[in-house]
């Protein structure tokens, strides 16, 4: 009854009508969006179809005989409609596998995409994947506001929104992200590190879905102080990248942004993440960034990552 094919380019549109309807796919996994760094990755994405309809999709790249699910993403695994139920779900890795292998596939890195970024129930794959054997290589922590639970600032956090409040702050919706990638490089690159996207891939991933990463700054007197890059998702919102300069930290600015965030924009929402706190495949924890996070009332969720042996 369902059959597994490769995704070719042909099948674009299609692909992201099914991610818009789908129970666990978002932005990341429409083509628009995965594709912007195509050139990085060798494709080898799937469509699950049911009588010459697509069902679900499996975003994946290959590298020698590996597939990841996918290198270029947060999070994906199995697209998933409410066409796919557990038992079909069952039949639908067994092909998966048995095309992979026809390529000369050994293993799959199965990126699951975590709960609060579902619209409806999607862990069939999880369970699929247990029963074949796979293993979980990797977890990762990252915390997450439950908007409409029992969630607080501690006294602390509140204290500094409070303060920064009078500094004459002004929170606004940027328009260019120039300035503020300028300001995450040089905050990142004190750490060692650099920004995933570089300001020409923000500027496009932006003018592609402009509904849907959104940035947000704190100014005083045009100076950037503080930046919020959001991206929403519906029920739930994600900051993907978080700056504040020199003055920023020392008026509060990025503490006053994120409560008007989570507080005031987001307010309706179900989901605020901040991602992930952790280090070397998840086995390390930077208790300082967590303990920021948990400030703002946020707990932990995880991340898994498992590997499949074919």
């Amino acid at each position: 009854m369902f059959s597994v094919r490769p995704y070719t380019v042909a099948d674009a549109h299609a692909w992201d009508a099914l991610v818009e309807r789908s129970r666990n796919g978002n932005l990341l996994h429409r083509r628009g969006y995965m594709d912007y760094h195509a050139d990085r990755f060798v494709d080898r994405s799937l469509i699950i179809e049911r009588h010459g309809e697509a069902v679900a999709v499996f975003p994946a790249n290959i590298q020698g005989k590996v597939v990841t699910s996918h290198g270029g993403l947060t999070y994906a695994g199995l697209i998933t409609t409410h066409a796919l139920r557990a038992e079909s779900t069952l039949d639908v890795f067994g092909q998966i596998a048995d095309h992979y292998r026809t390529l000369g596939v050994e293993r799959v890195i199965y990126k699951a995409v975590p709960h609060i970024f579902h619209a409806y129930p999607a862990e069939e794959d999880v369970y699929a994947l247990h029963r074949l054997g796979a293993r979980l290589r990797r977890r990762d922590l990252s915390s997450v506001i439950a908007l409409s639970g029992p969630f607080h600032f501690t006294r602390s956090r509140q204290r500094t929104v409070d303060k920064a409040r009078k500094c004459g702050i002004g929170l606004q919706t940027g328009t260019d992200p120039a300035d503020f990638h300028a300001l995450l490089t040089e905050v990142l690159h004190r750490h060692g590190t650099r920004p995933t996207h570089s300001l020409a891939e923000l500027r496009l991933l932006q003018a592609r879905f402009p509904q849907h990463i959104v940035l947000y700054e704190a100014r005083r007197e045009e100076a950037l102080l503080a930046g919020a890059l959001v991206y929403d998702f519906g029920r739930t919102v994600h900051t993907q990248y978080l700056a504040a300069s020199e003055e920023g930290r020392r008026l509060n600015a990025l503490s006053l942004l994120l409560a008007e965030l989570i507080g005031g924009i987001y307010a309706d929402r179900s989901f605020f993440s901040f991602g992930i706190s952790t280090e070397h495949e998840g086995r390390a924890l930077n208790g300082g960034l967590v303990t920021q996070k948990e400030h703002f009332g946020a707990r932990a969720i995880v991340h898994d990552f498992y590997e499949w042996t074919l």
